[in-house]
């Protein structure tokens, strides 16, 4: 798999991580609107959290709600939108050779299992996907409600479903999910497995809303959800994982292609445990 990264390199990545590192949109509004917010959108990029207890900038109690029935989360325009990052080589999008987003069944909630032809399950320790996304565009950001998020991620052996050898004639950890009323999205999943030469990552994309998403149309963000160091440690002592052992022990987050210049907005926070499986949060400010 030490091929994957190599297509995370080239203008598609370094131009987010330019914009990023000059402040980008919600950076230049902070600081019309005062020296204080500009040094709190700088530091939104800048600051570096692991594990599963932190709280990076812009997230409660390190990196989101505690459930979809949980109150607002300390989001604000200051903090910043969640940064642009590469879609990798397999977002199956339709910008890189195959589009699952229109086909039926895509809009689903469990992504553990592939759909329509194709019938393969990933196996590995359960994963519940959690985000709640923000909209950033007036002066105070507010819930999104009605979009639509698009997640895919490796399964435990490294591999991308409709891509790579063994997987491409499967489906599976890739879905959409609209927002709800609160601007929360959930998926059920298992945990990624670390690959040669990338932080343990999950992908996504936001969109207006599921037709725009089920269109690929209109994406307002491509993003990266970052997984804490000590949490991928318990994890990869579970059957199936051995691979990902040394791969992580091989790599950090401030080497890595994607997270090495700012993870705190997209660092998630992580519960739970190897037995009864895992939920990760992550506000998505856009």
């Amino acid at each position: 798999m030490t091929e994957l990264h190599d297509h995370d390199r080239g203008l598609s990545h370094d131009l987010p991580l330019i914009l990023r590192r000059g402040m980008g949109r919600r950076g230049l509004l902070a600081l019309f609107g005062g020296v204080g917010a500009a040094a709190v959108a700088g530091c939104a990029s800048d600051e570096s959290s692991t594990g599963s207890s932190s709280t990076p900038s812009g997230q409660a109690d390190g990196g989101g709600p505690p459930d979809r029935a949980g109150n607002d989360s300390n989001v604000s325009v200051a903090d910043g939108e969640i940064p642009e990052e590469t879609a990798g080589p397999y977002p199956a999008d339709g910008s890189n050779g195959v589009d699952v987003l229109g086909e039926s069944g895509i809009v689903r909630s469990d992504i553990t299992s592939s759909f329509g032809s194709a019938s393969g399950t990933a196996e590995g320790v359960p994963l519940t996907v959690r985000m709640k996304v923000y909209d950033l565009n007036g002066e105070d950001a507010a819930v999104l409600k009605g979009a639509a998020v698009y997640v895919w991620h490796c399964d435990r052996e490294g591999r991308y479903s409709m891509y790579s050898e063994g997987a491409e004639d499967e489906n599976y950890l890739r879905g959409v999910q609209a927002t709800d009323a609160k601007g929360f999205v959930e998926f059920t999943s298992i945990f990624p497995a670390a690959y040669s030469g990338r932080w343990p990552h999950i992908h996504f994309e936001v969109y207006p809303s599921l037709d725009d998403a089920t269109s690929a149309a209109n994406r307002l963000r491509t993003s990266q959800m970052a997984l804490p160091e000590d949490i991928c440690k318990q994890v990869y002592e579970a059957d199936g994982y051995d691979a990902s052992v040394s791969n992580l022990s091989q790599t950090s987050l401030d080497s890595d292609n994607v997270f090495s210049d700012g993870y705190s907005l997209q660092m998630a926070k992580v519960t739970g445990s190897n037995a009864d499986g895992y939920v990760a949060t992550l506000n998505v400010p856009v």
